[in-house]
């Protein structure tokens, strides 16, 4: 199987400059590059991550690049290439390959990845694909967790809650805005919203060594997260809150950053829900103190 799947994939991959030798050898040869190297890795196993019963394989094979390509954006990054391993169940093992790479090809070729190789297996369990995915800074230094600043300006990318009705299978990496707006201000600390928002933003804040007061009715909930909460008993700022798999940015940067970010038109939502500070925590206001308030979401 694997040496016709290699032809077939040497066919449908584009040769794109930062790959010099890609799919066929031992190894693949990356053009190295000029600044900082940003590499991450992803997995996803069926019943786990997907279900295969209910979602097409192309859906996962997408899932699979687009939450590494938002581990690049929230760096504040440029995705250059990917080494792809898929470990595929026996029966239907081609078809399987190919469908889960239609997905995996379209969000390349949506944002000029190359991929360089990787590896197939085949075994008695269930679909399982892992991405490495190598990138770089254009200029300066990459975004980190560690980076917020008393008195930052707390800053969200689209809705969050209920990714759970598909959304989570085809997000939108901010992967342009980033960079877009790694031109226009200077972001200060990034993190991506992949187990939820409030999870994710104390892990920003626990790395910085500071808090946030948030403005609780000025969290961007999505319509999934207000559908979801018609059948499963809980509201719609709870799944805002903690769901996850929203795949969007969290970014802190200076309040006058801010202002202009929120000034200017951009291809998604841009909302500023708190204000990070001197304490250790998540707070809201209530009255004239404030009131701490407990991160959830998916823990590993």
């Amino acid at each position: 199987m694997e040496h016709s799947f290699l032809a077939y994939l040497r066919g449908r991959c584009r040769s794109l400059p930062q790959v010099a030798v890609g799919i066929g050898d031992d190894a693949a040869v990356i053009q190295p590059p000029q600044a900082n190297l940003i590499a991450c890795t992803d997995q996803i196993i069926d019943g786990v991550d997907f279900d295969s019963s209910e979602h097409g394989y192309a859906d996962a094979g997408y899932k699979a690049m687009a939450i590494n390509l938002s581990d690049i954006a929230a760096m504040g990054a440029v995705p250059k290439s990917a080494l792809v391993t898929l470990a595929l169940p026996k029966p239907n093992a081609t078809r399987i390959a190919g469908d889960v790479y239609e997905g995996i090809l379209q969000a390349a070729s949506e944002f000029q990845v190359a991929i360089a190789g990787g590896d197939i297996s085949t075994y008695n369990g269930p679909l399982s694909v892992s991405i490495t995915l190598l990138g770089d800074v254009p200029a300066g230094d990459p975004w980190l967790r560690s980076g917020a600043q008393e008195n930052d300006a707390v800053l969200v990318t689209g809705f969050v809650g209920g990714s759970i009705l598909g959304r989570h299978l085809r997000p939108t990496p901010r992967v342009d805005l980033a960079n877009r707006l790694r031109e226009l201000v200077d972001v200060h600390a990034a993190i991506d919203i992949s187990d939820g928002l409030s999870l994710d933003l104390d892990r920003l804040c626990a790395a910085s060594g500071v808090g946030v007061e948030l403005n609780i009715p000025a969290i961007p909930i999505h319509d999934d997260a207000i559908m979801l909460a018609e059948k499963s008993g809980r509201t719609p700022f709870e799944h805002a809150w903690s769901d996850g798999e929203d795949f969007e940015l969290i970014m802190t940067m200076s309040q006058a950053d801010a202002d202009k970010v929120l000034a200017m038109d951009h291809e998604c939502e841009i909302t500023q829900i708190g204000t990070i500070l001197g304490r250790t925590g998540l707070w809201k206001r209530e009255a004239a103190k404030l009131v701490r308030l407990s991160p959830q979401g998916y823990v590993h």
